[in-house]
């Protein structure tokens, strides 16, 4: 019943989009959102570029290798030695609702498309957005944030060099990135236009200012960031039940993407008793070993130790989602 109804809705959005017209401009499904943006009169932001294939896949390859073929024909140098940036970040849309924040959603989301559940945000669509490391991360980084949080050249940066515990990324590499980074972003078929919405675009009853607004207000143009707190007393641990079968989920496609063999972790979390026996004999613990603790407050990369755990903000996994993990640890088969 899901997938007819996803597929009236689908359908339904298709044939809204079709409509949309501007001059000389027949927009569909795949337009780029960019492109609807630019030719209401949009300002094209700081990080635009056209890209190319070579660009993109280059692009790509250091986003997801970290390192790619320079025109040299040469191997360039690796970004980190400890991450990738799809390490903590898809390249695929998370969210079923490109309006909403709901850490229950992405989780089903994740689960239905088998997506990793990471700590940071997708890129895909990351193009289409107007800041970065927003709300709670100047609490992380301090004044790092700055300059990144109104530019997303400087976000990559901060990514590369403190996130990822590596290099600066240099102009030709940054490119590259760029070009991958805007072959991710959003079509209007993504956005689920309404017919009222759609018409009201096409129409002359508003002007192109509005319009534009319009658009904007079908996806968020940031993703919010709250850091949670420890509970109290953990061995109590959050005000929720939890659902062992959603904590599974959590354990597979979150830990397990980095604690995993030739992972980024040297700490493997395998599926056997001994892995959930440690897990669980730690949790009401006052040290990094309890999940409450890594989750809400991550590590930092230390001298001679640079790989590091990201935390999970409230968006990216809720008090409730952390009560469903333990709930798997403390009863995994």
């Amino acid at each position: 019943m899901k997938k007819v109804l996803t597929l009236f809705i689908g359908l339904t959005s298709l044939s809204a989009v079709l409509s949309l017209k501007a001059p000389h401009t027949s927009w569909t499904n795949d337009t780029p959102v960019s492109e609807v943006l630019f030719t209401l009169g949009a300002e094209k932001p700081a990080h635009y570029l056209e890209p190319t294939p070579e660009m993109i896949k280059a692009g790509r390859e250091l986003v997801t290798e970290g390192r790619t073929v320079l025109p040299s024909g040469a191997k360039s140098a690796y970004i980190s030695k400890y991450y990738t940036c799809t390490s903590c970040h898809n390249t695929v849309r998370e969210d079923p609702d490109l309006t909403l924040v709901d850490p229950d959603a992405r989780l089903d989301f994740a689960i239905a498309n088998q997506i990793p559940y990471l700590q940071a945000s997708t890129f895909w669509g990351i193009v289409n957005r107007e800041t970065w490391y927003n709300g709670d991360y100047e609490k992380k980084y301090g004044q790092l944030v700055e300059p990144a949080r109104n530019s997303l050249k400087e976000s990559v940066q901060l990514c590369a060099t403190v996130c990822a515990q590596g290099r600066e990324v240099n102009d030709w590499e940054m490119k590259q990135i760029l070009a991958y980074f805007w072959s991710l972003e959003m079509k209007l078929g993504d956005l689920n236009l309404s017919e009222k919405t759609s018409s009201l675009i096409e129409s002359e009853q508003l002007s192109a200012s509005e319009k534009i607004n319009l658009i904007k207000e079908s996806y968020l143009v940031l993703s919010p960031a709250t850091f949670g707190e420890v509970p109290q007393d953990k061995e109590a641990g959050y005000p929720y039940k939890g659902d062992r079968r959603l904590g599974k989920a959590i354990y597979q496609l979150g830990c397990q993407h980095c604690h995993r063999p030739e992972g980024e972790s040297d700490v493997v979390f395998d599926n056997t008793s001994l892995t959930y026996n440690w897990l669980k004999k730690h949790i009401p613990a006052n040290t990094q070993q309890s999940l409450y603790e890594i989750i809400r407050k991550g590590t930092y990369a230390e001298y001679g130790h640079q790989e590091y755990m990201p935390h999970y903000t409230l968006e990216k996994m809720s008090d409730q989602q952390v009560e469903h993990l333990r709930a798997f640890i403390e009863n995994p088969f």
